[in-house]
């Protein structure tokens, strides 16, 4: 078995991680999972929520995950998503306002992109 496997986490617009990593993990239409080098080949749909890549080098990687794919086959994992934002890229205060914004006009979509946002965050 491999000691790590190749992680690229896509956005629509721009390419947002790419390294090594021991483990991976993302919320997935059928409940959270963790792929590890070996895992066996998978295709499937994201929810949107944190994910977090344990690196090669022992760091930690969170990012706030919009909807999207996930596929793994031959060590190689590919995070494919319209939006995604490193959990250091975002700026909390923005998100806290942009959560009471869509509280205040009752918009779920919004509302459960700011939480998403903040759970990244706290993650960190």
């Amino acid at each position: 078995m491999a000691a790590e496997l190749h992680v690229e986490l896509v956005a629509a617009d721009r390419s947002v991680w790419s390294g090594e990593a021991t483990l991976v993990v993302a919320r997935t239409t059928s409940g959270d999972i963790g792929i590890m080098p070996g895992h066996q080949p998978l295709l499937g749909v994201l929810e949107s929520g944190p994910v977090t890549i344990r690196t090669s080098e022992g760091g930690t990687v969170i990012a706030a995950v919009h909807g999207g794919f996930i596929s793994f086959a031959d060590n190689k994992l590919s995070l494919l998503a319209e939006i995604v934002e490193l959990a250091d890229e975002i700026d909390v205060q923005r998100a806290e306002r942009a959560l009471e914004r869509a509280k205040s006009d009752t918009d779920a979509a919004a509302e459960r992109r700011a939480e998403i946002r903040l759970r990244a965050v706290a993650v960190l």
